[in-house]
């Protein structure tokens, strides 16, 4: 496994590494070898290096890589409410909850963290982790957190959002405003 690195990240499901990551698929110890390595990978075009520290394979996926830059993260907001259909406004941007407020461009991909609470980053509920190390919350969830960062926001259908999970998220955040507010999208019949 040792000797071929390549074989062995393109076996992989995930297509964004971290240095650590592969030192982890290939067994290697010399973390110093291993980058002068995936340097001369990325110079011969095996691989990608979109960003400092981590290394792609060609047609990566760029929800896995915005889970990756940024750990603690999760792909949320208005990303999530778009393709369930909350959202009917197009934005190509991915948006996403970490432990700062950051936009980033990776090649045609803009990718905007917004800061939140640690407590609030920590707590897995409505938080889906798919294989490929992608961590996407649900359209509760992405609900609730675009509620619980903007004063005000005008959603175009809140028919996909199940109104029981969102009640149920709620104690998540541990704000009276926030409860206030979801009361008056989604009434508590």
């Amino acid at each position: 496994m040792k000797n071929n690195i390549i074989l062995s990240i393109f076996k992989d499901e995930k297509t964004v590494f971290r240095l650590r990551d592969i030192a982890l698929l290939v067994g290697e110890k010399n973390f110093e070898s291993l980058n002068k390595k995936m340097n001369y990978y990325v110079r011969t075009g095996k691989l990608l290096n979109p960003r400092k520290g981590i290394y792609a394979k060609p047609n990566y996926n760029s929800e896995e890589l915005a889970c990756v830059i940024y750990t603690p993260s999760y792909i949320s907001l208005e990303y999530v409410l778009q393709k369930e259909g909350v959202l009917f406004q197009f934005d190509s941007r991915i948006t996403a909850i970490s432990y700062l407020s950051r936009s980033i461009e990776v090649e045609d991909n803009t990718i905007v963290y917004r800061k939140i609470k640690g407590e609030i980053i920590a707590n897995t509920k409505g938080i889906s982790r798919q294989i490929n190390q992608v961590n996407i919350a649900t359209a509760e969830r992405a609900f609730l957190d675009l509620l619980y960062l903007n004063k005000y926001y005008y959603f175009d259908n809140l028919n996909p959002l199940n109104k029981v999970k969102v009640y149920g998220l709620l104690p998540i955040y541990m704000s009276k405003t926030l409860t206030e507010k979801v009361k008056k999208y989604l009434p508590d019949d």
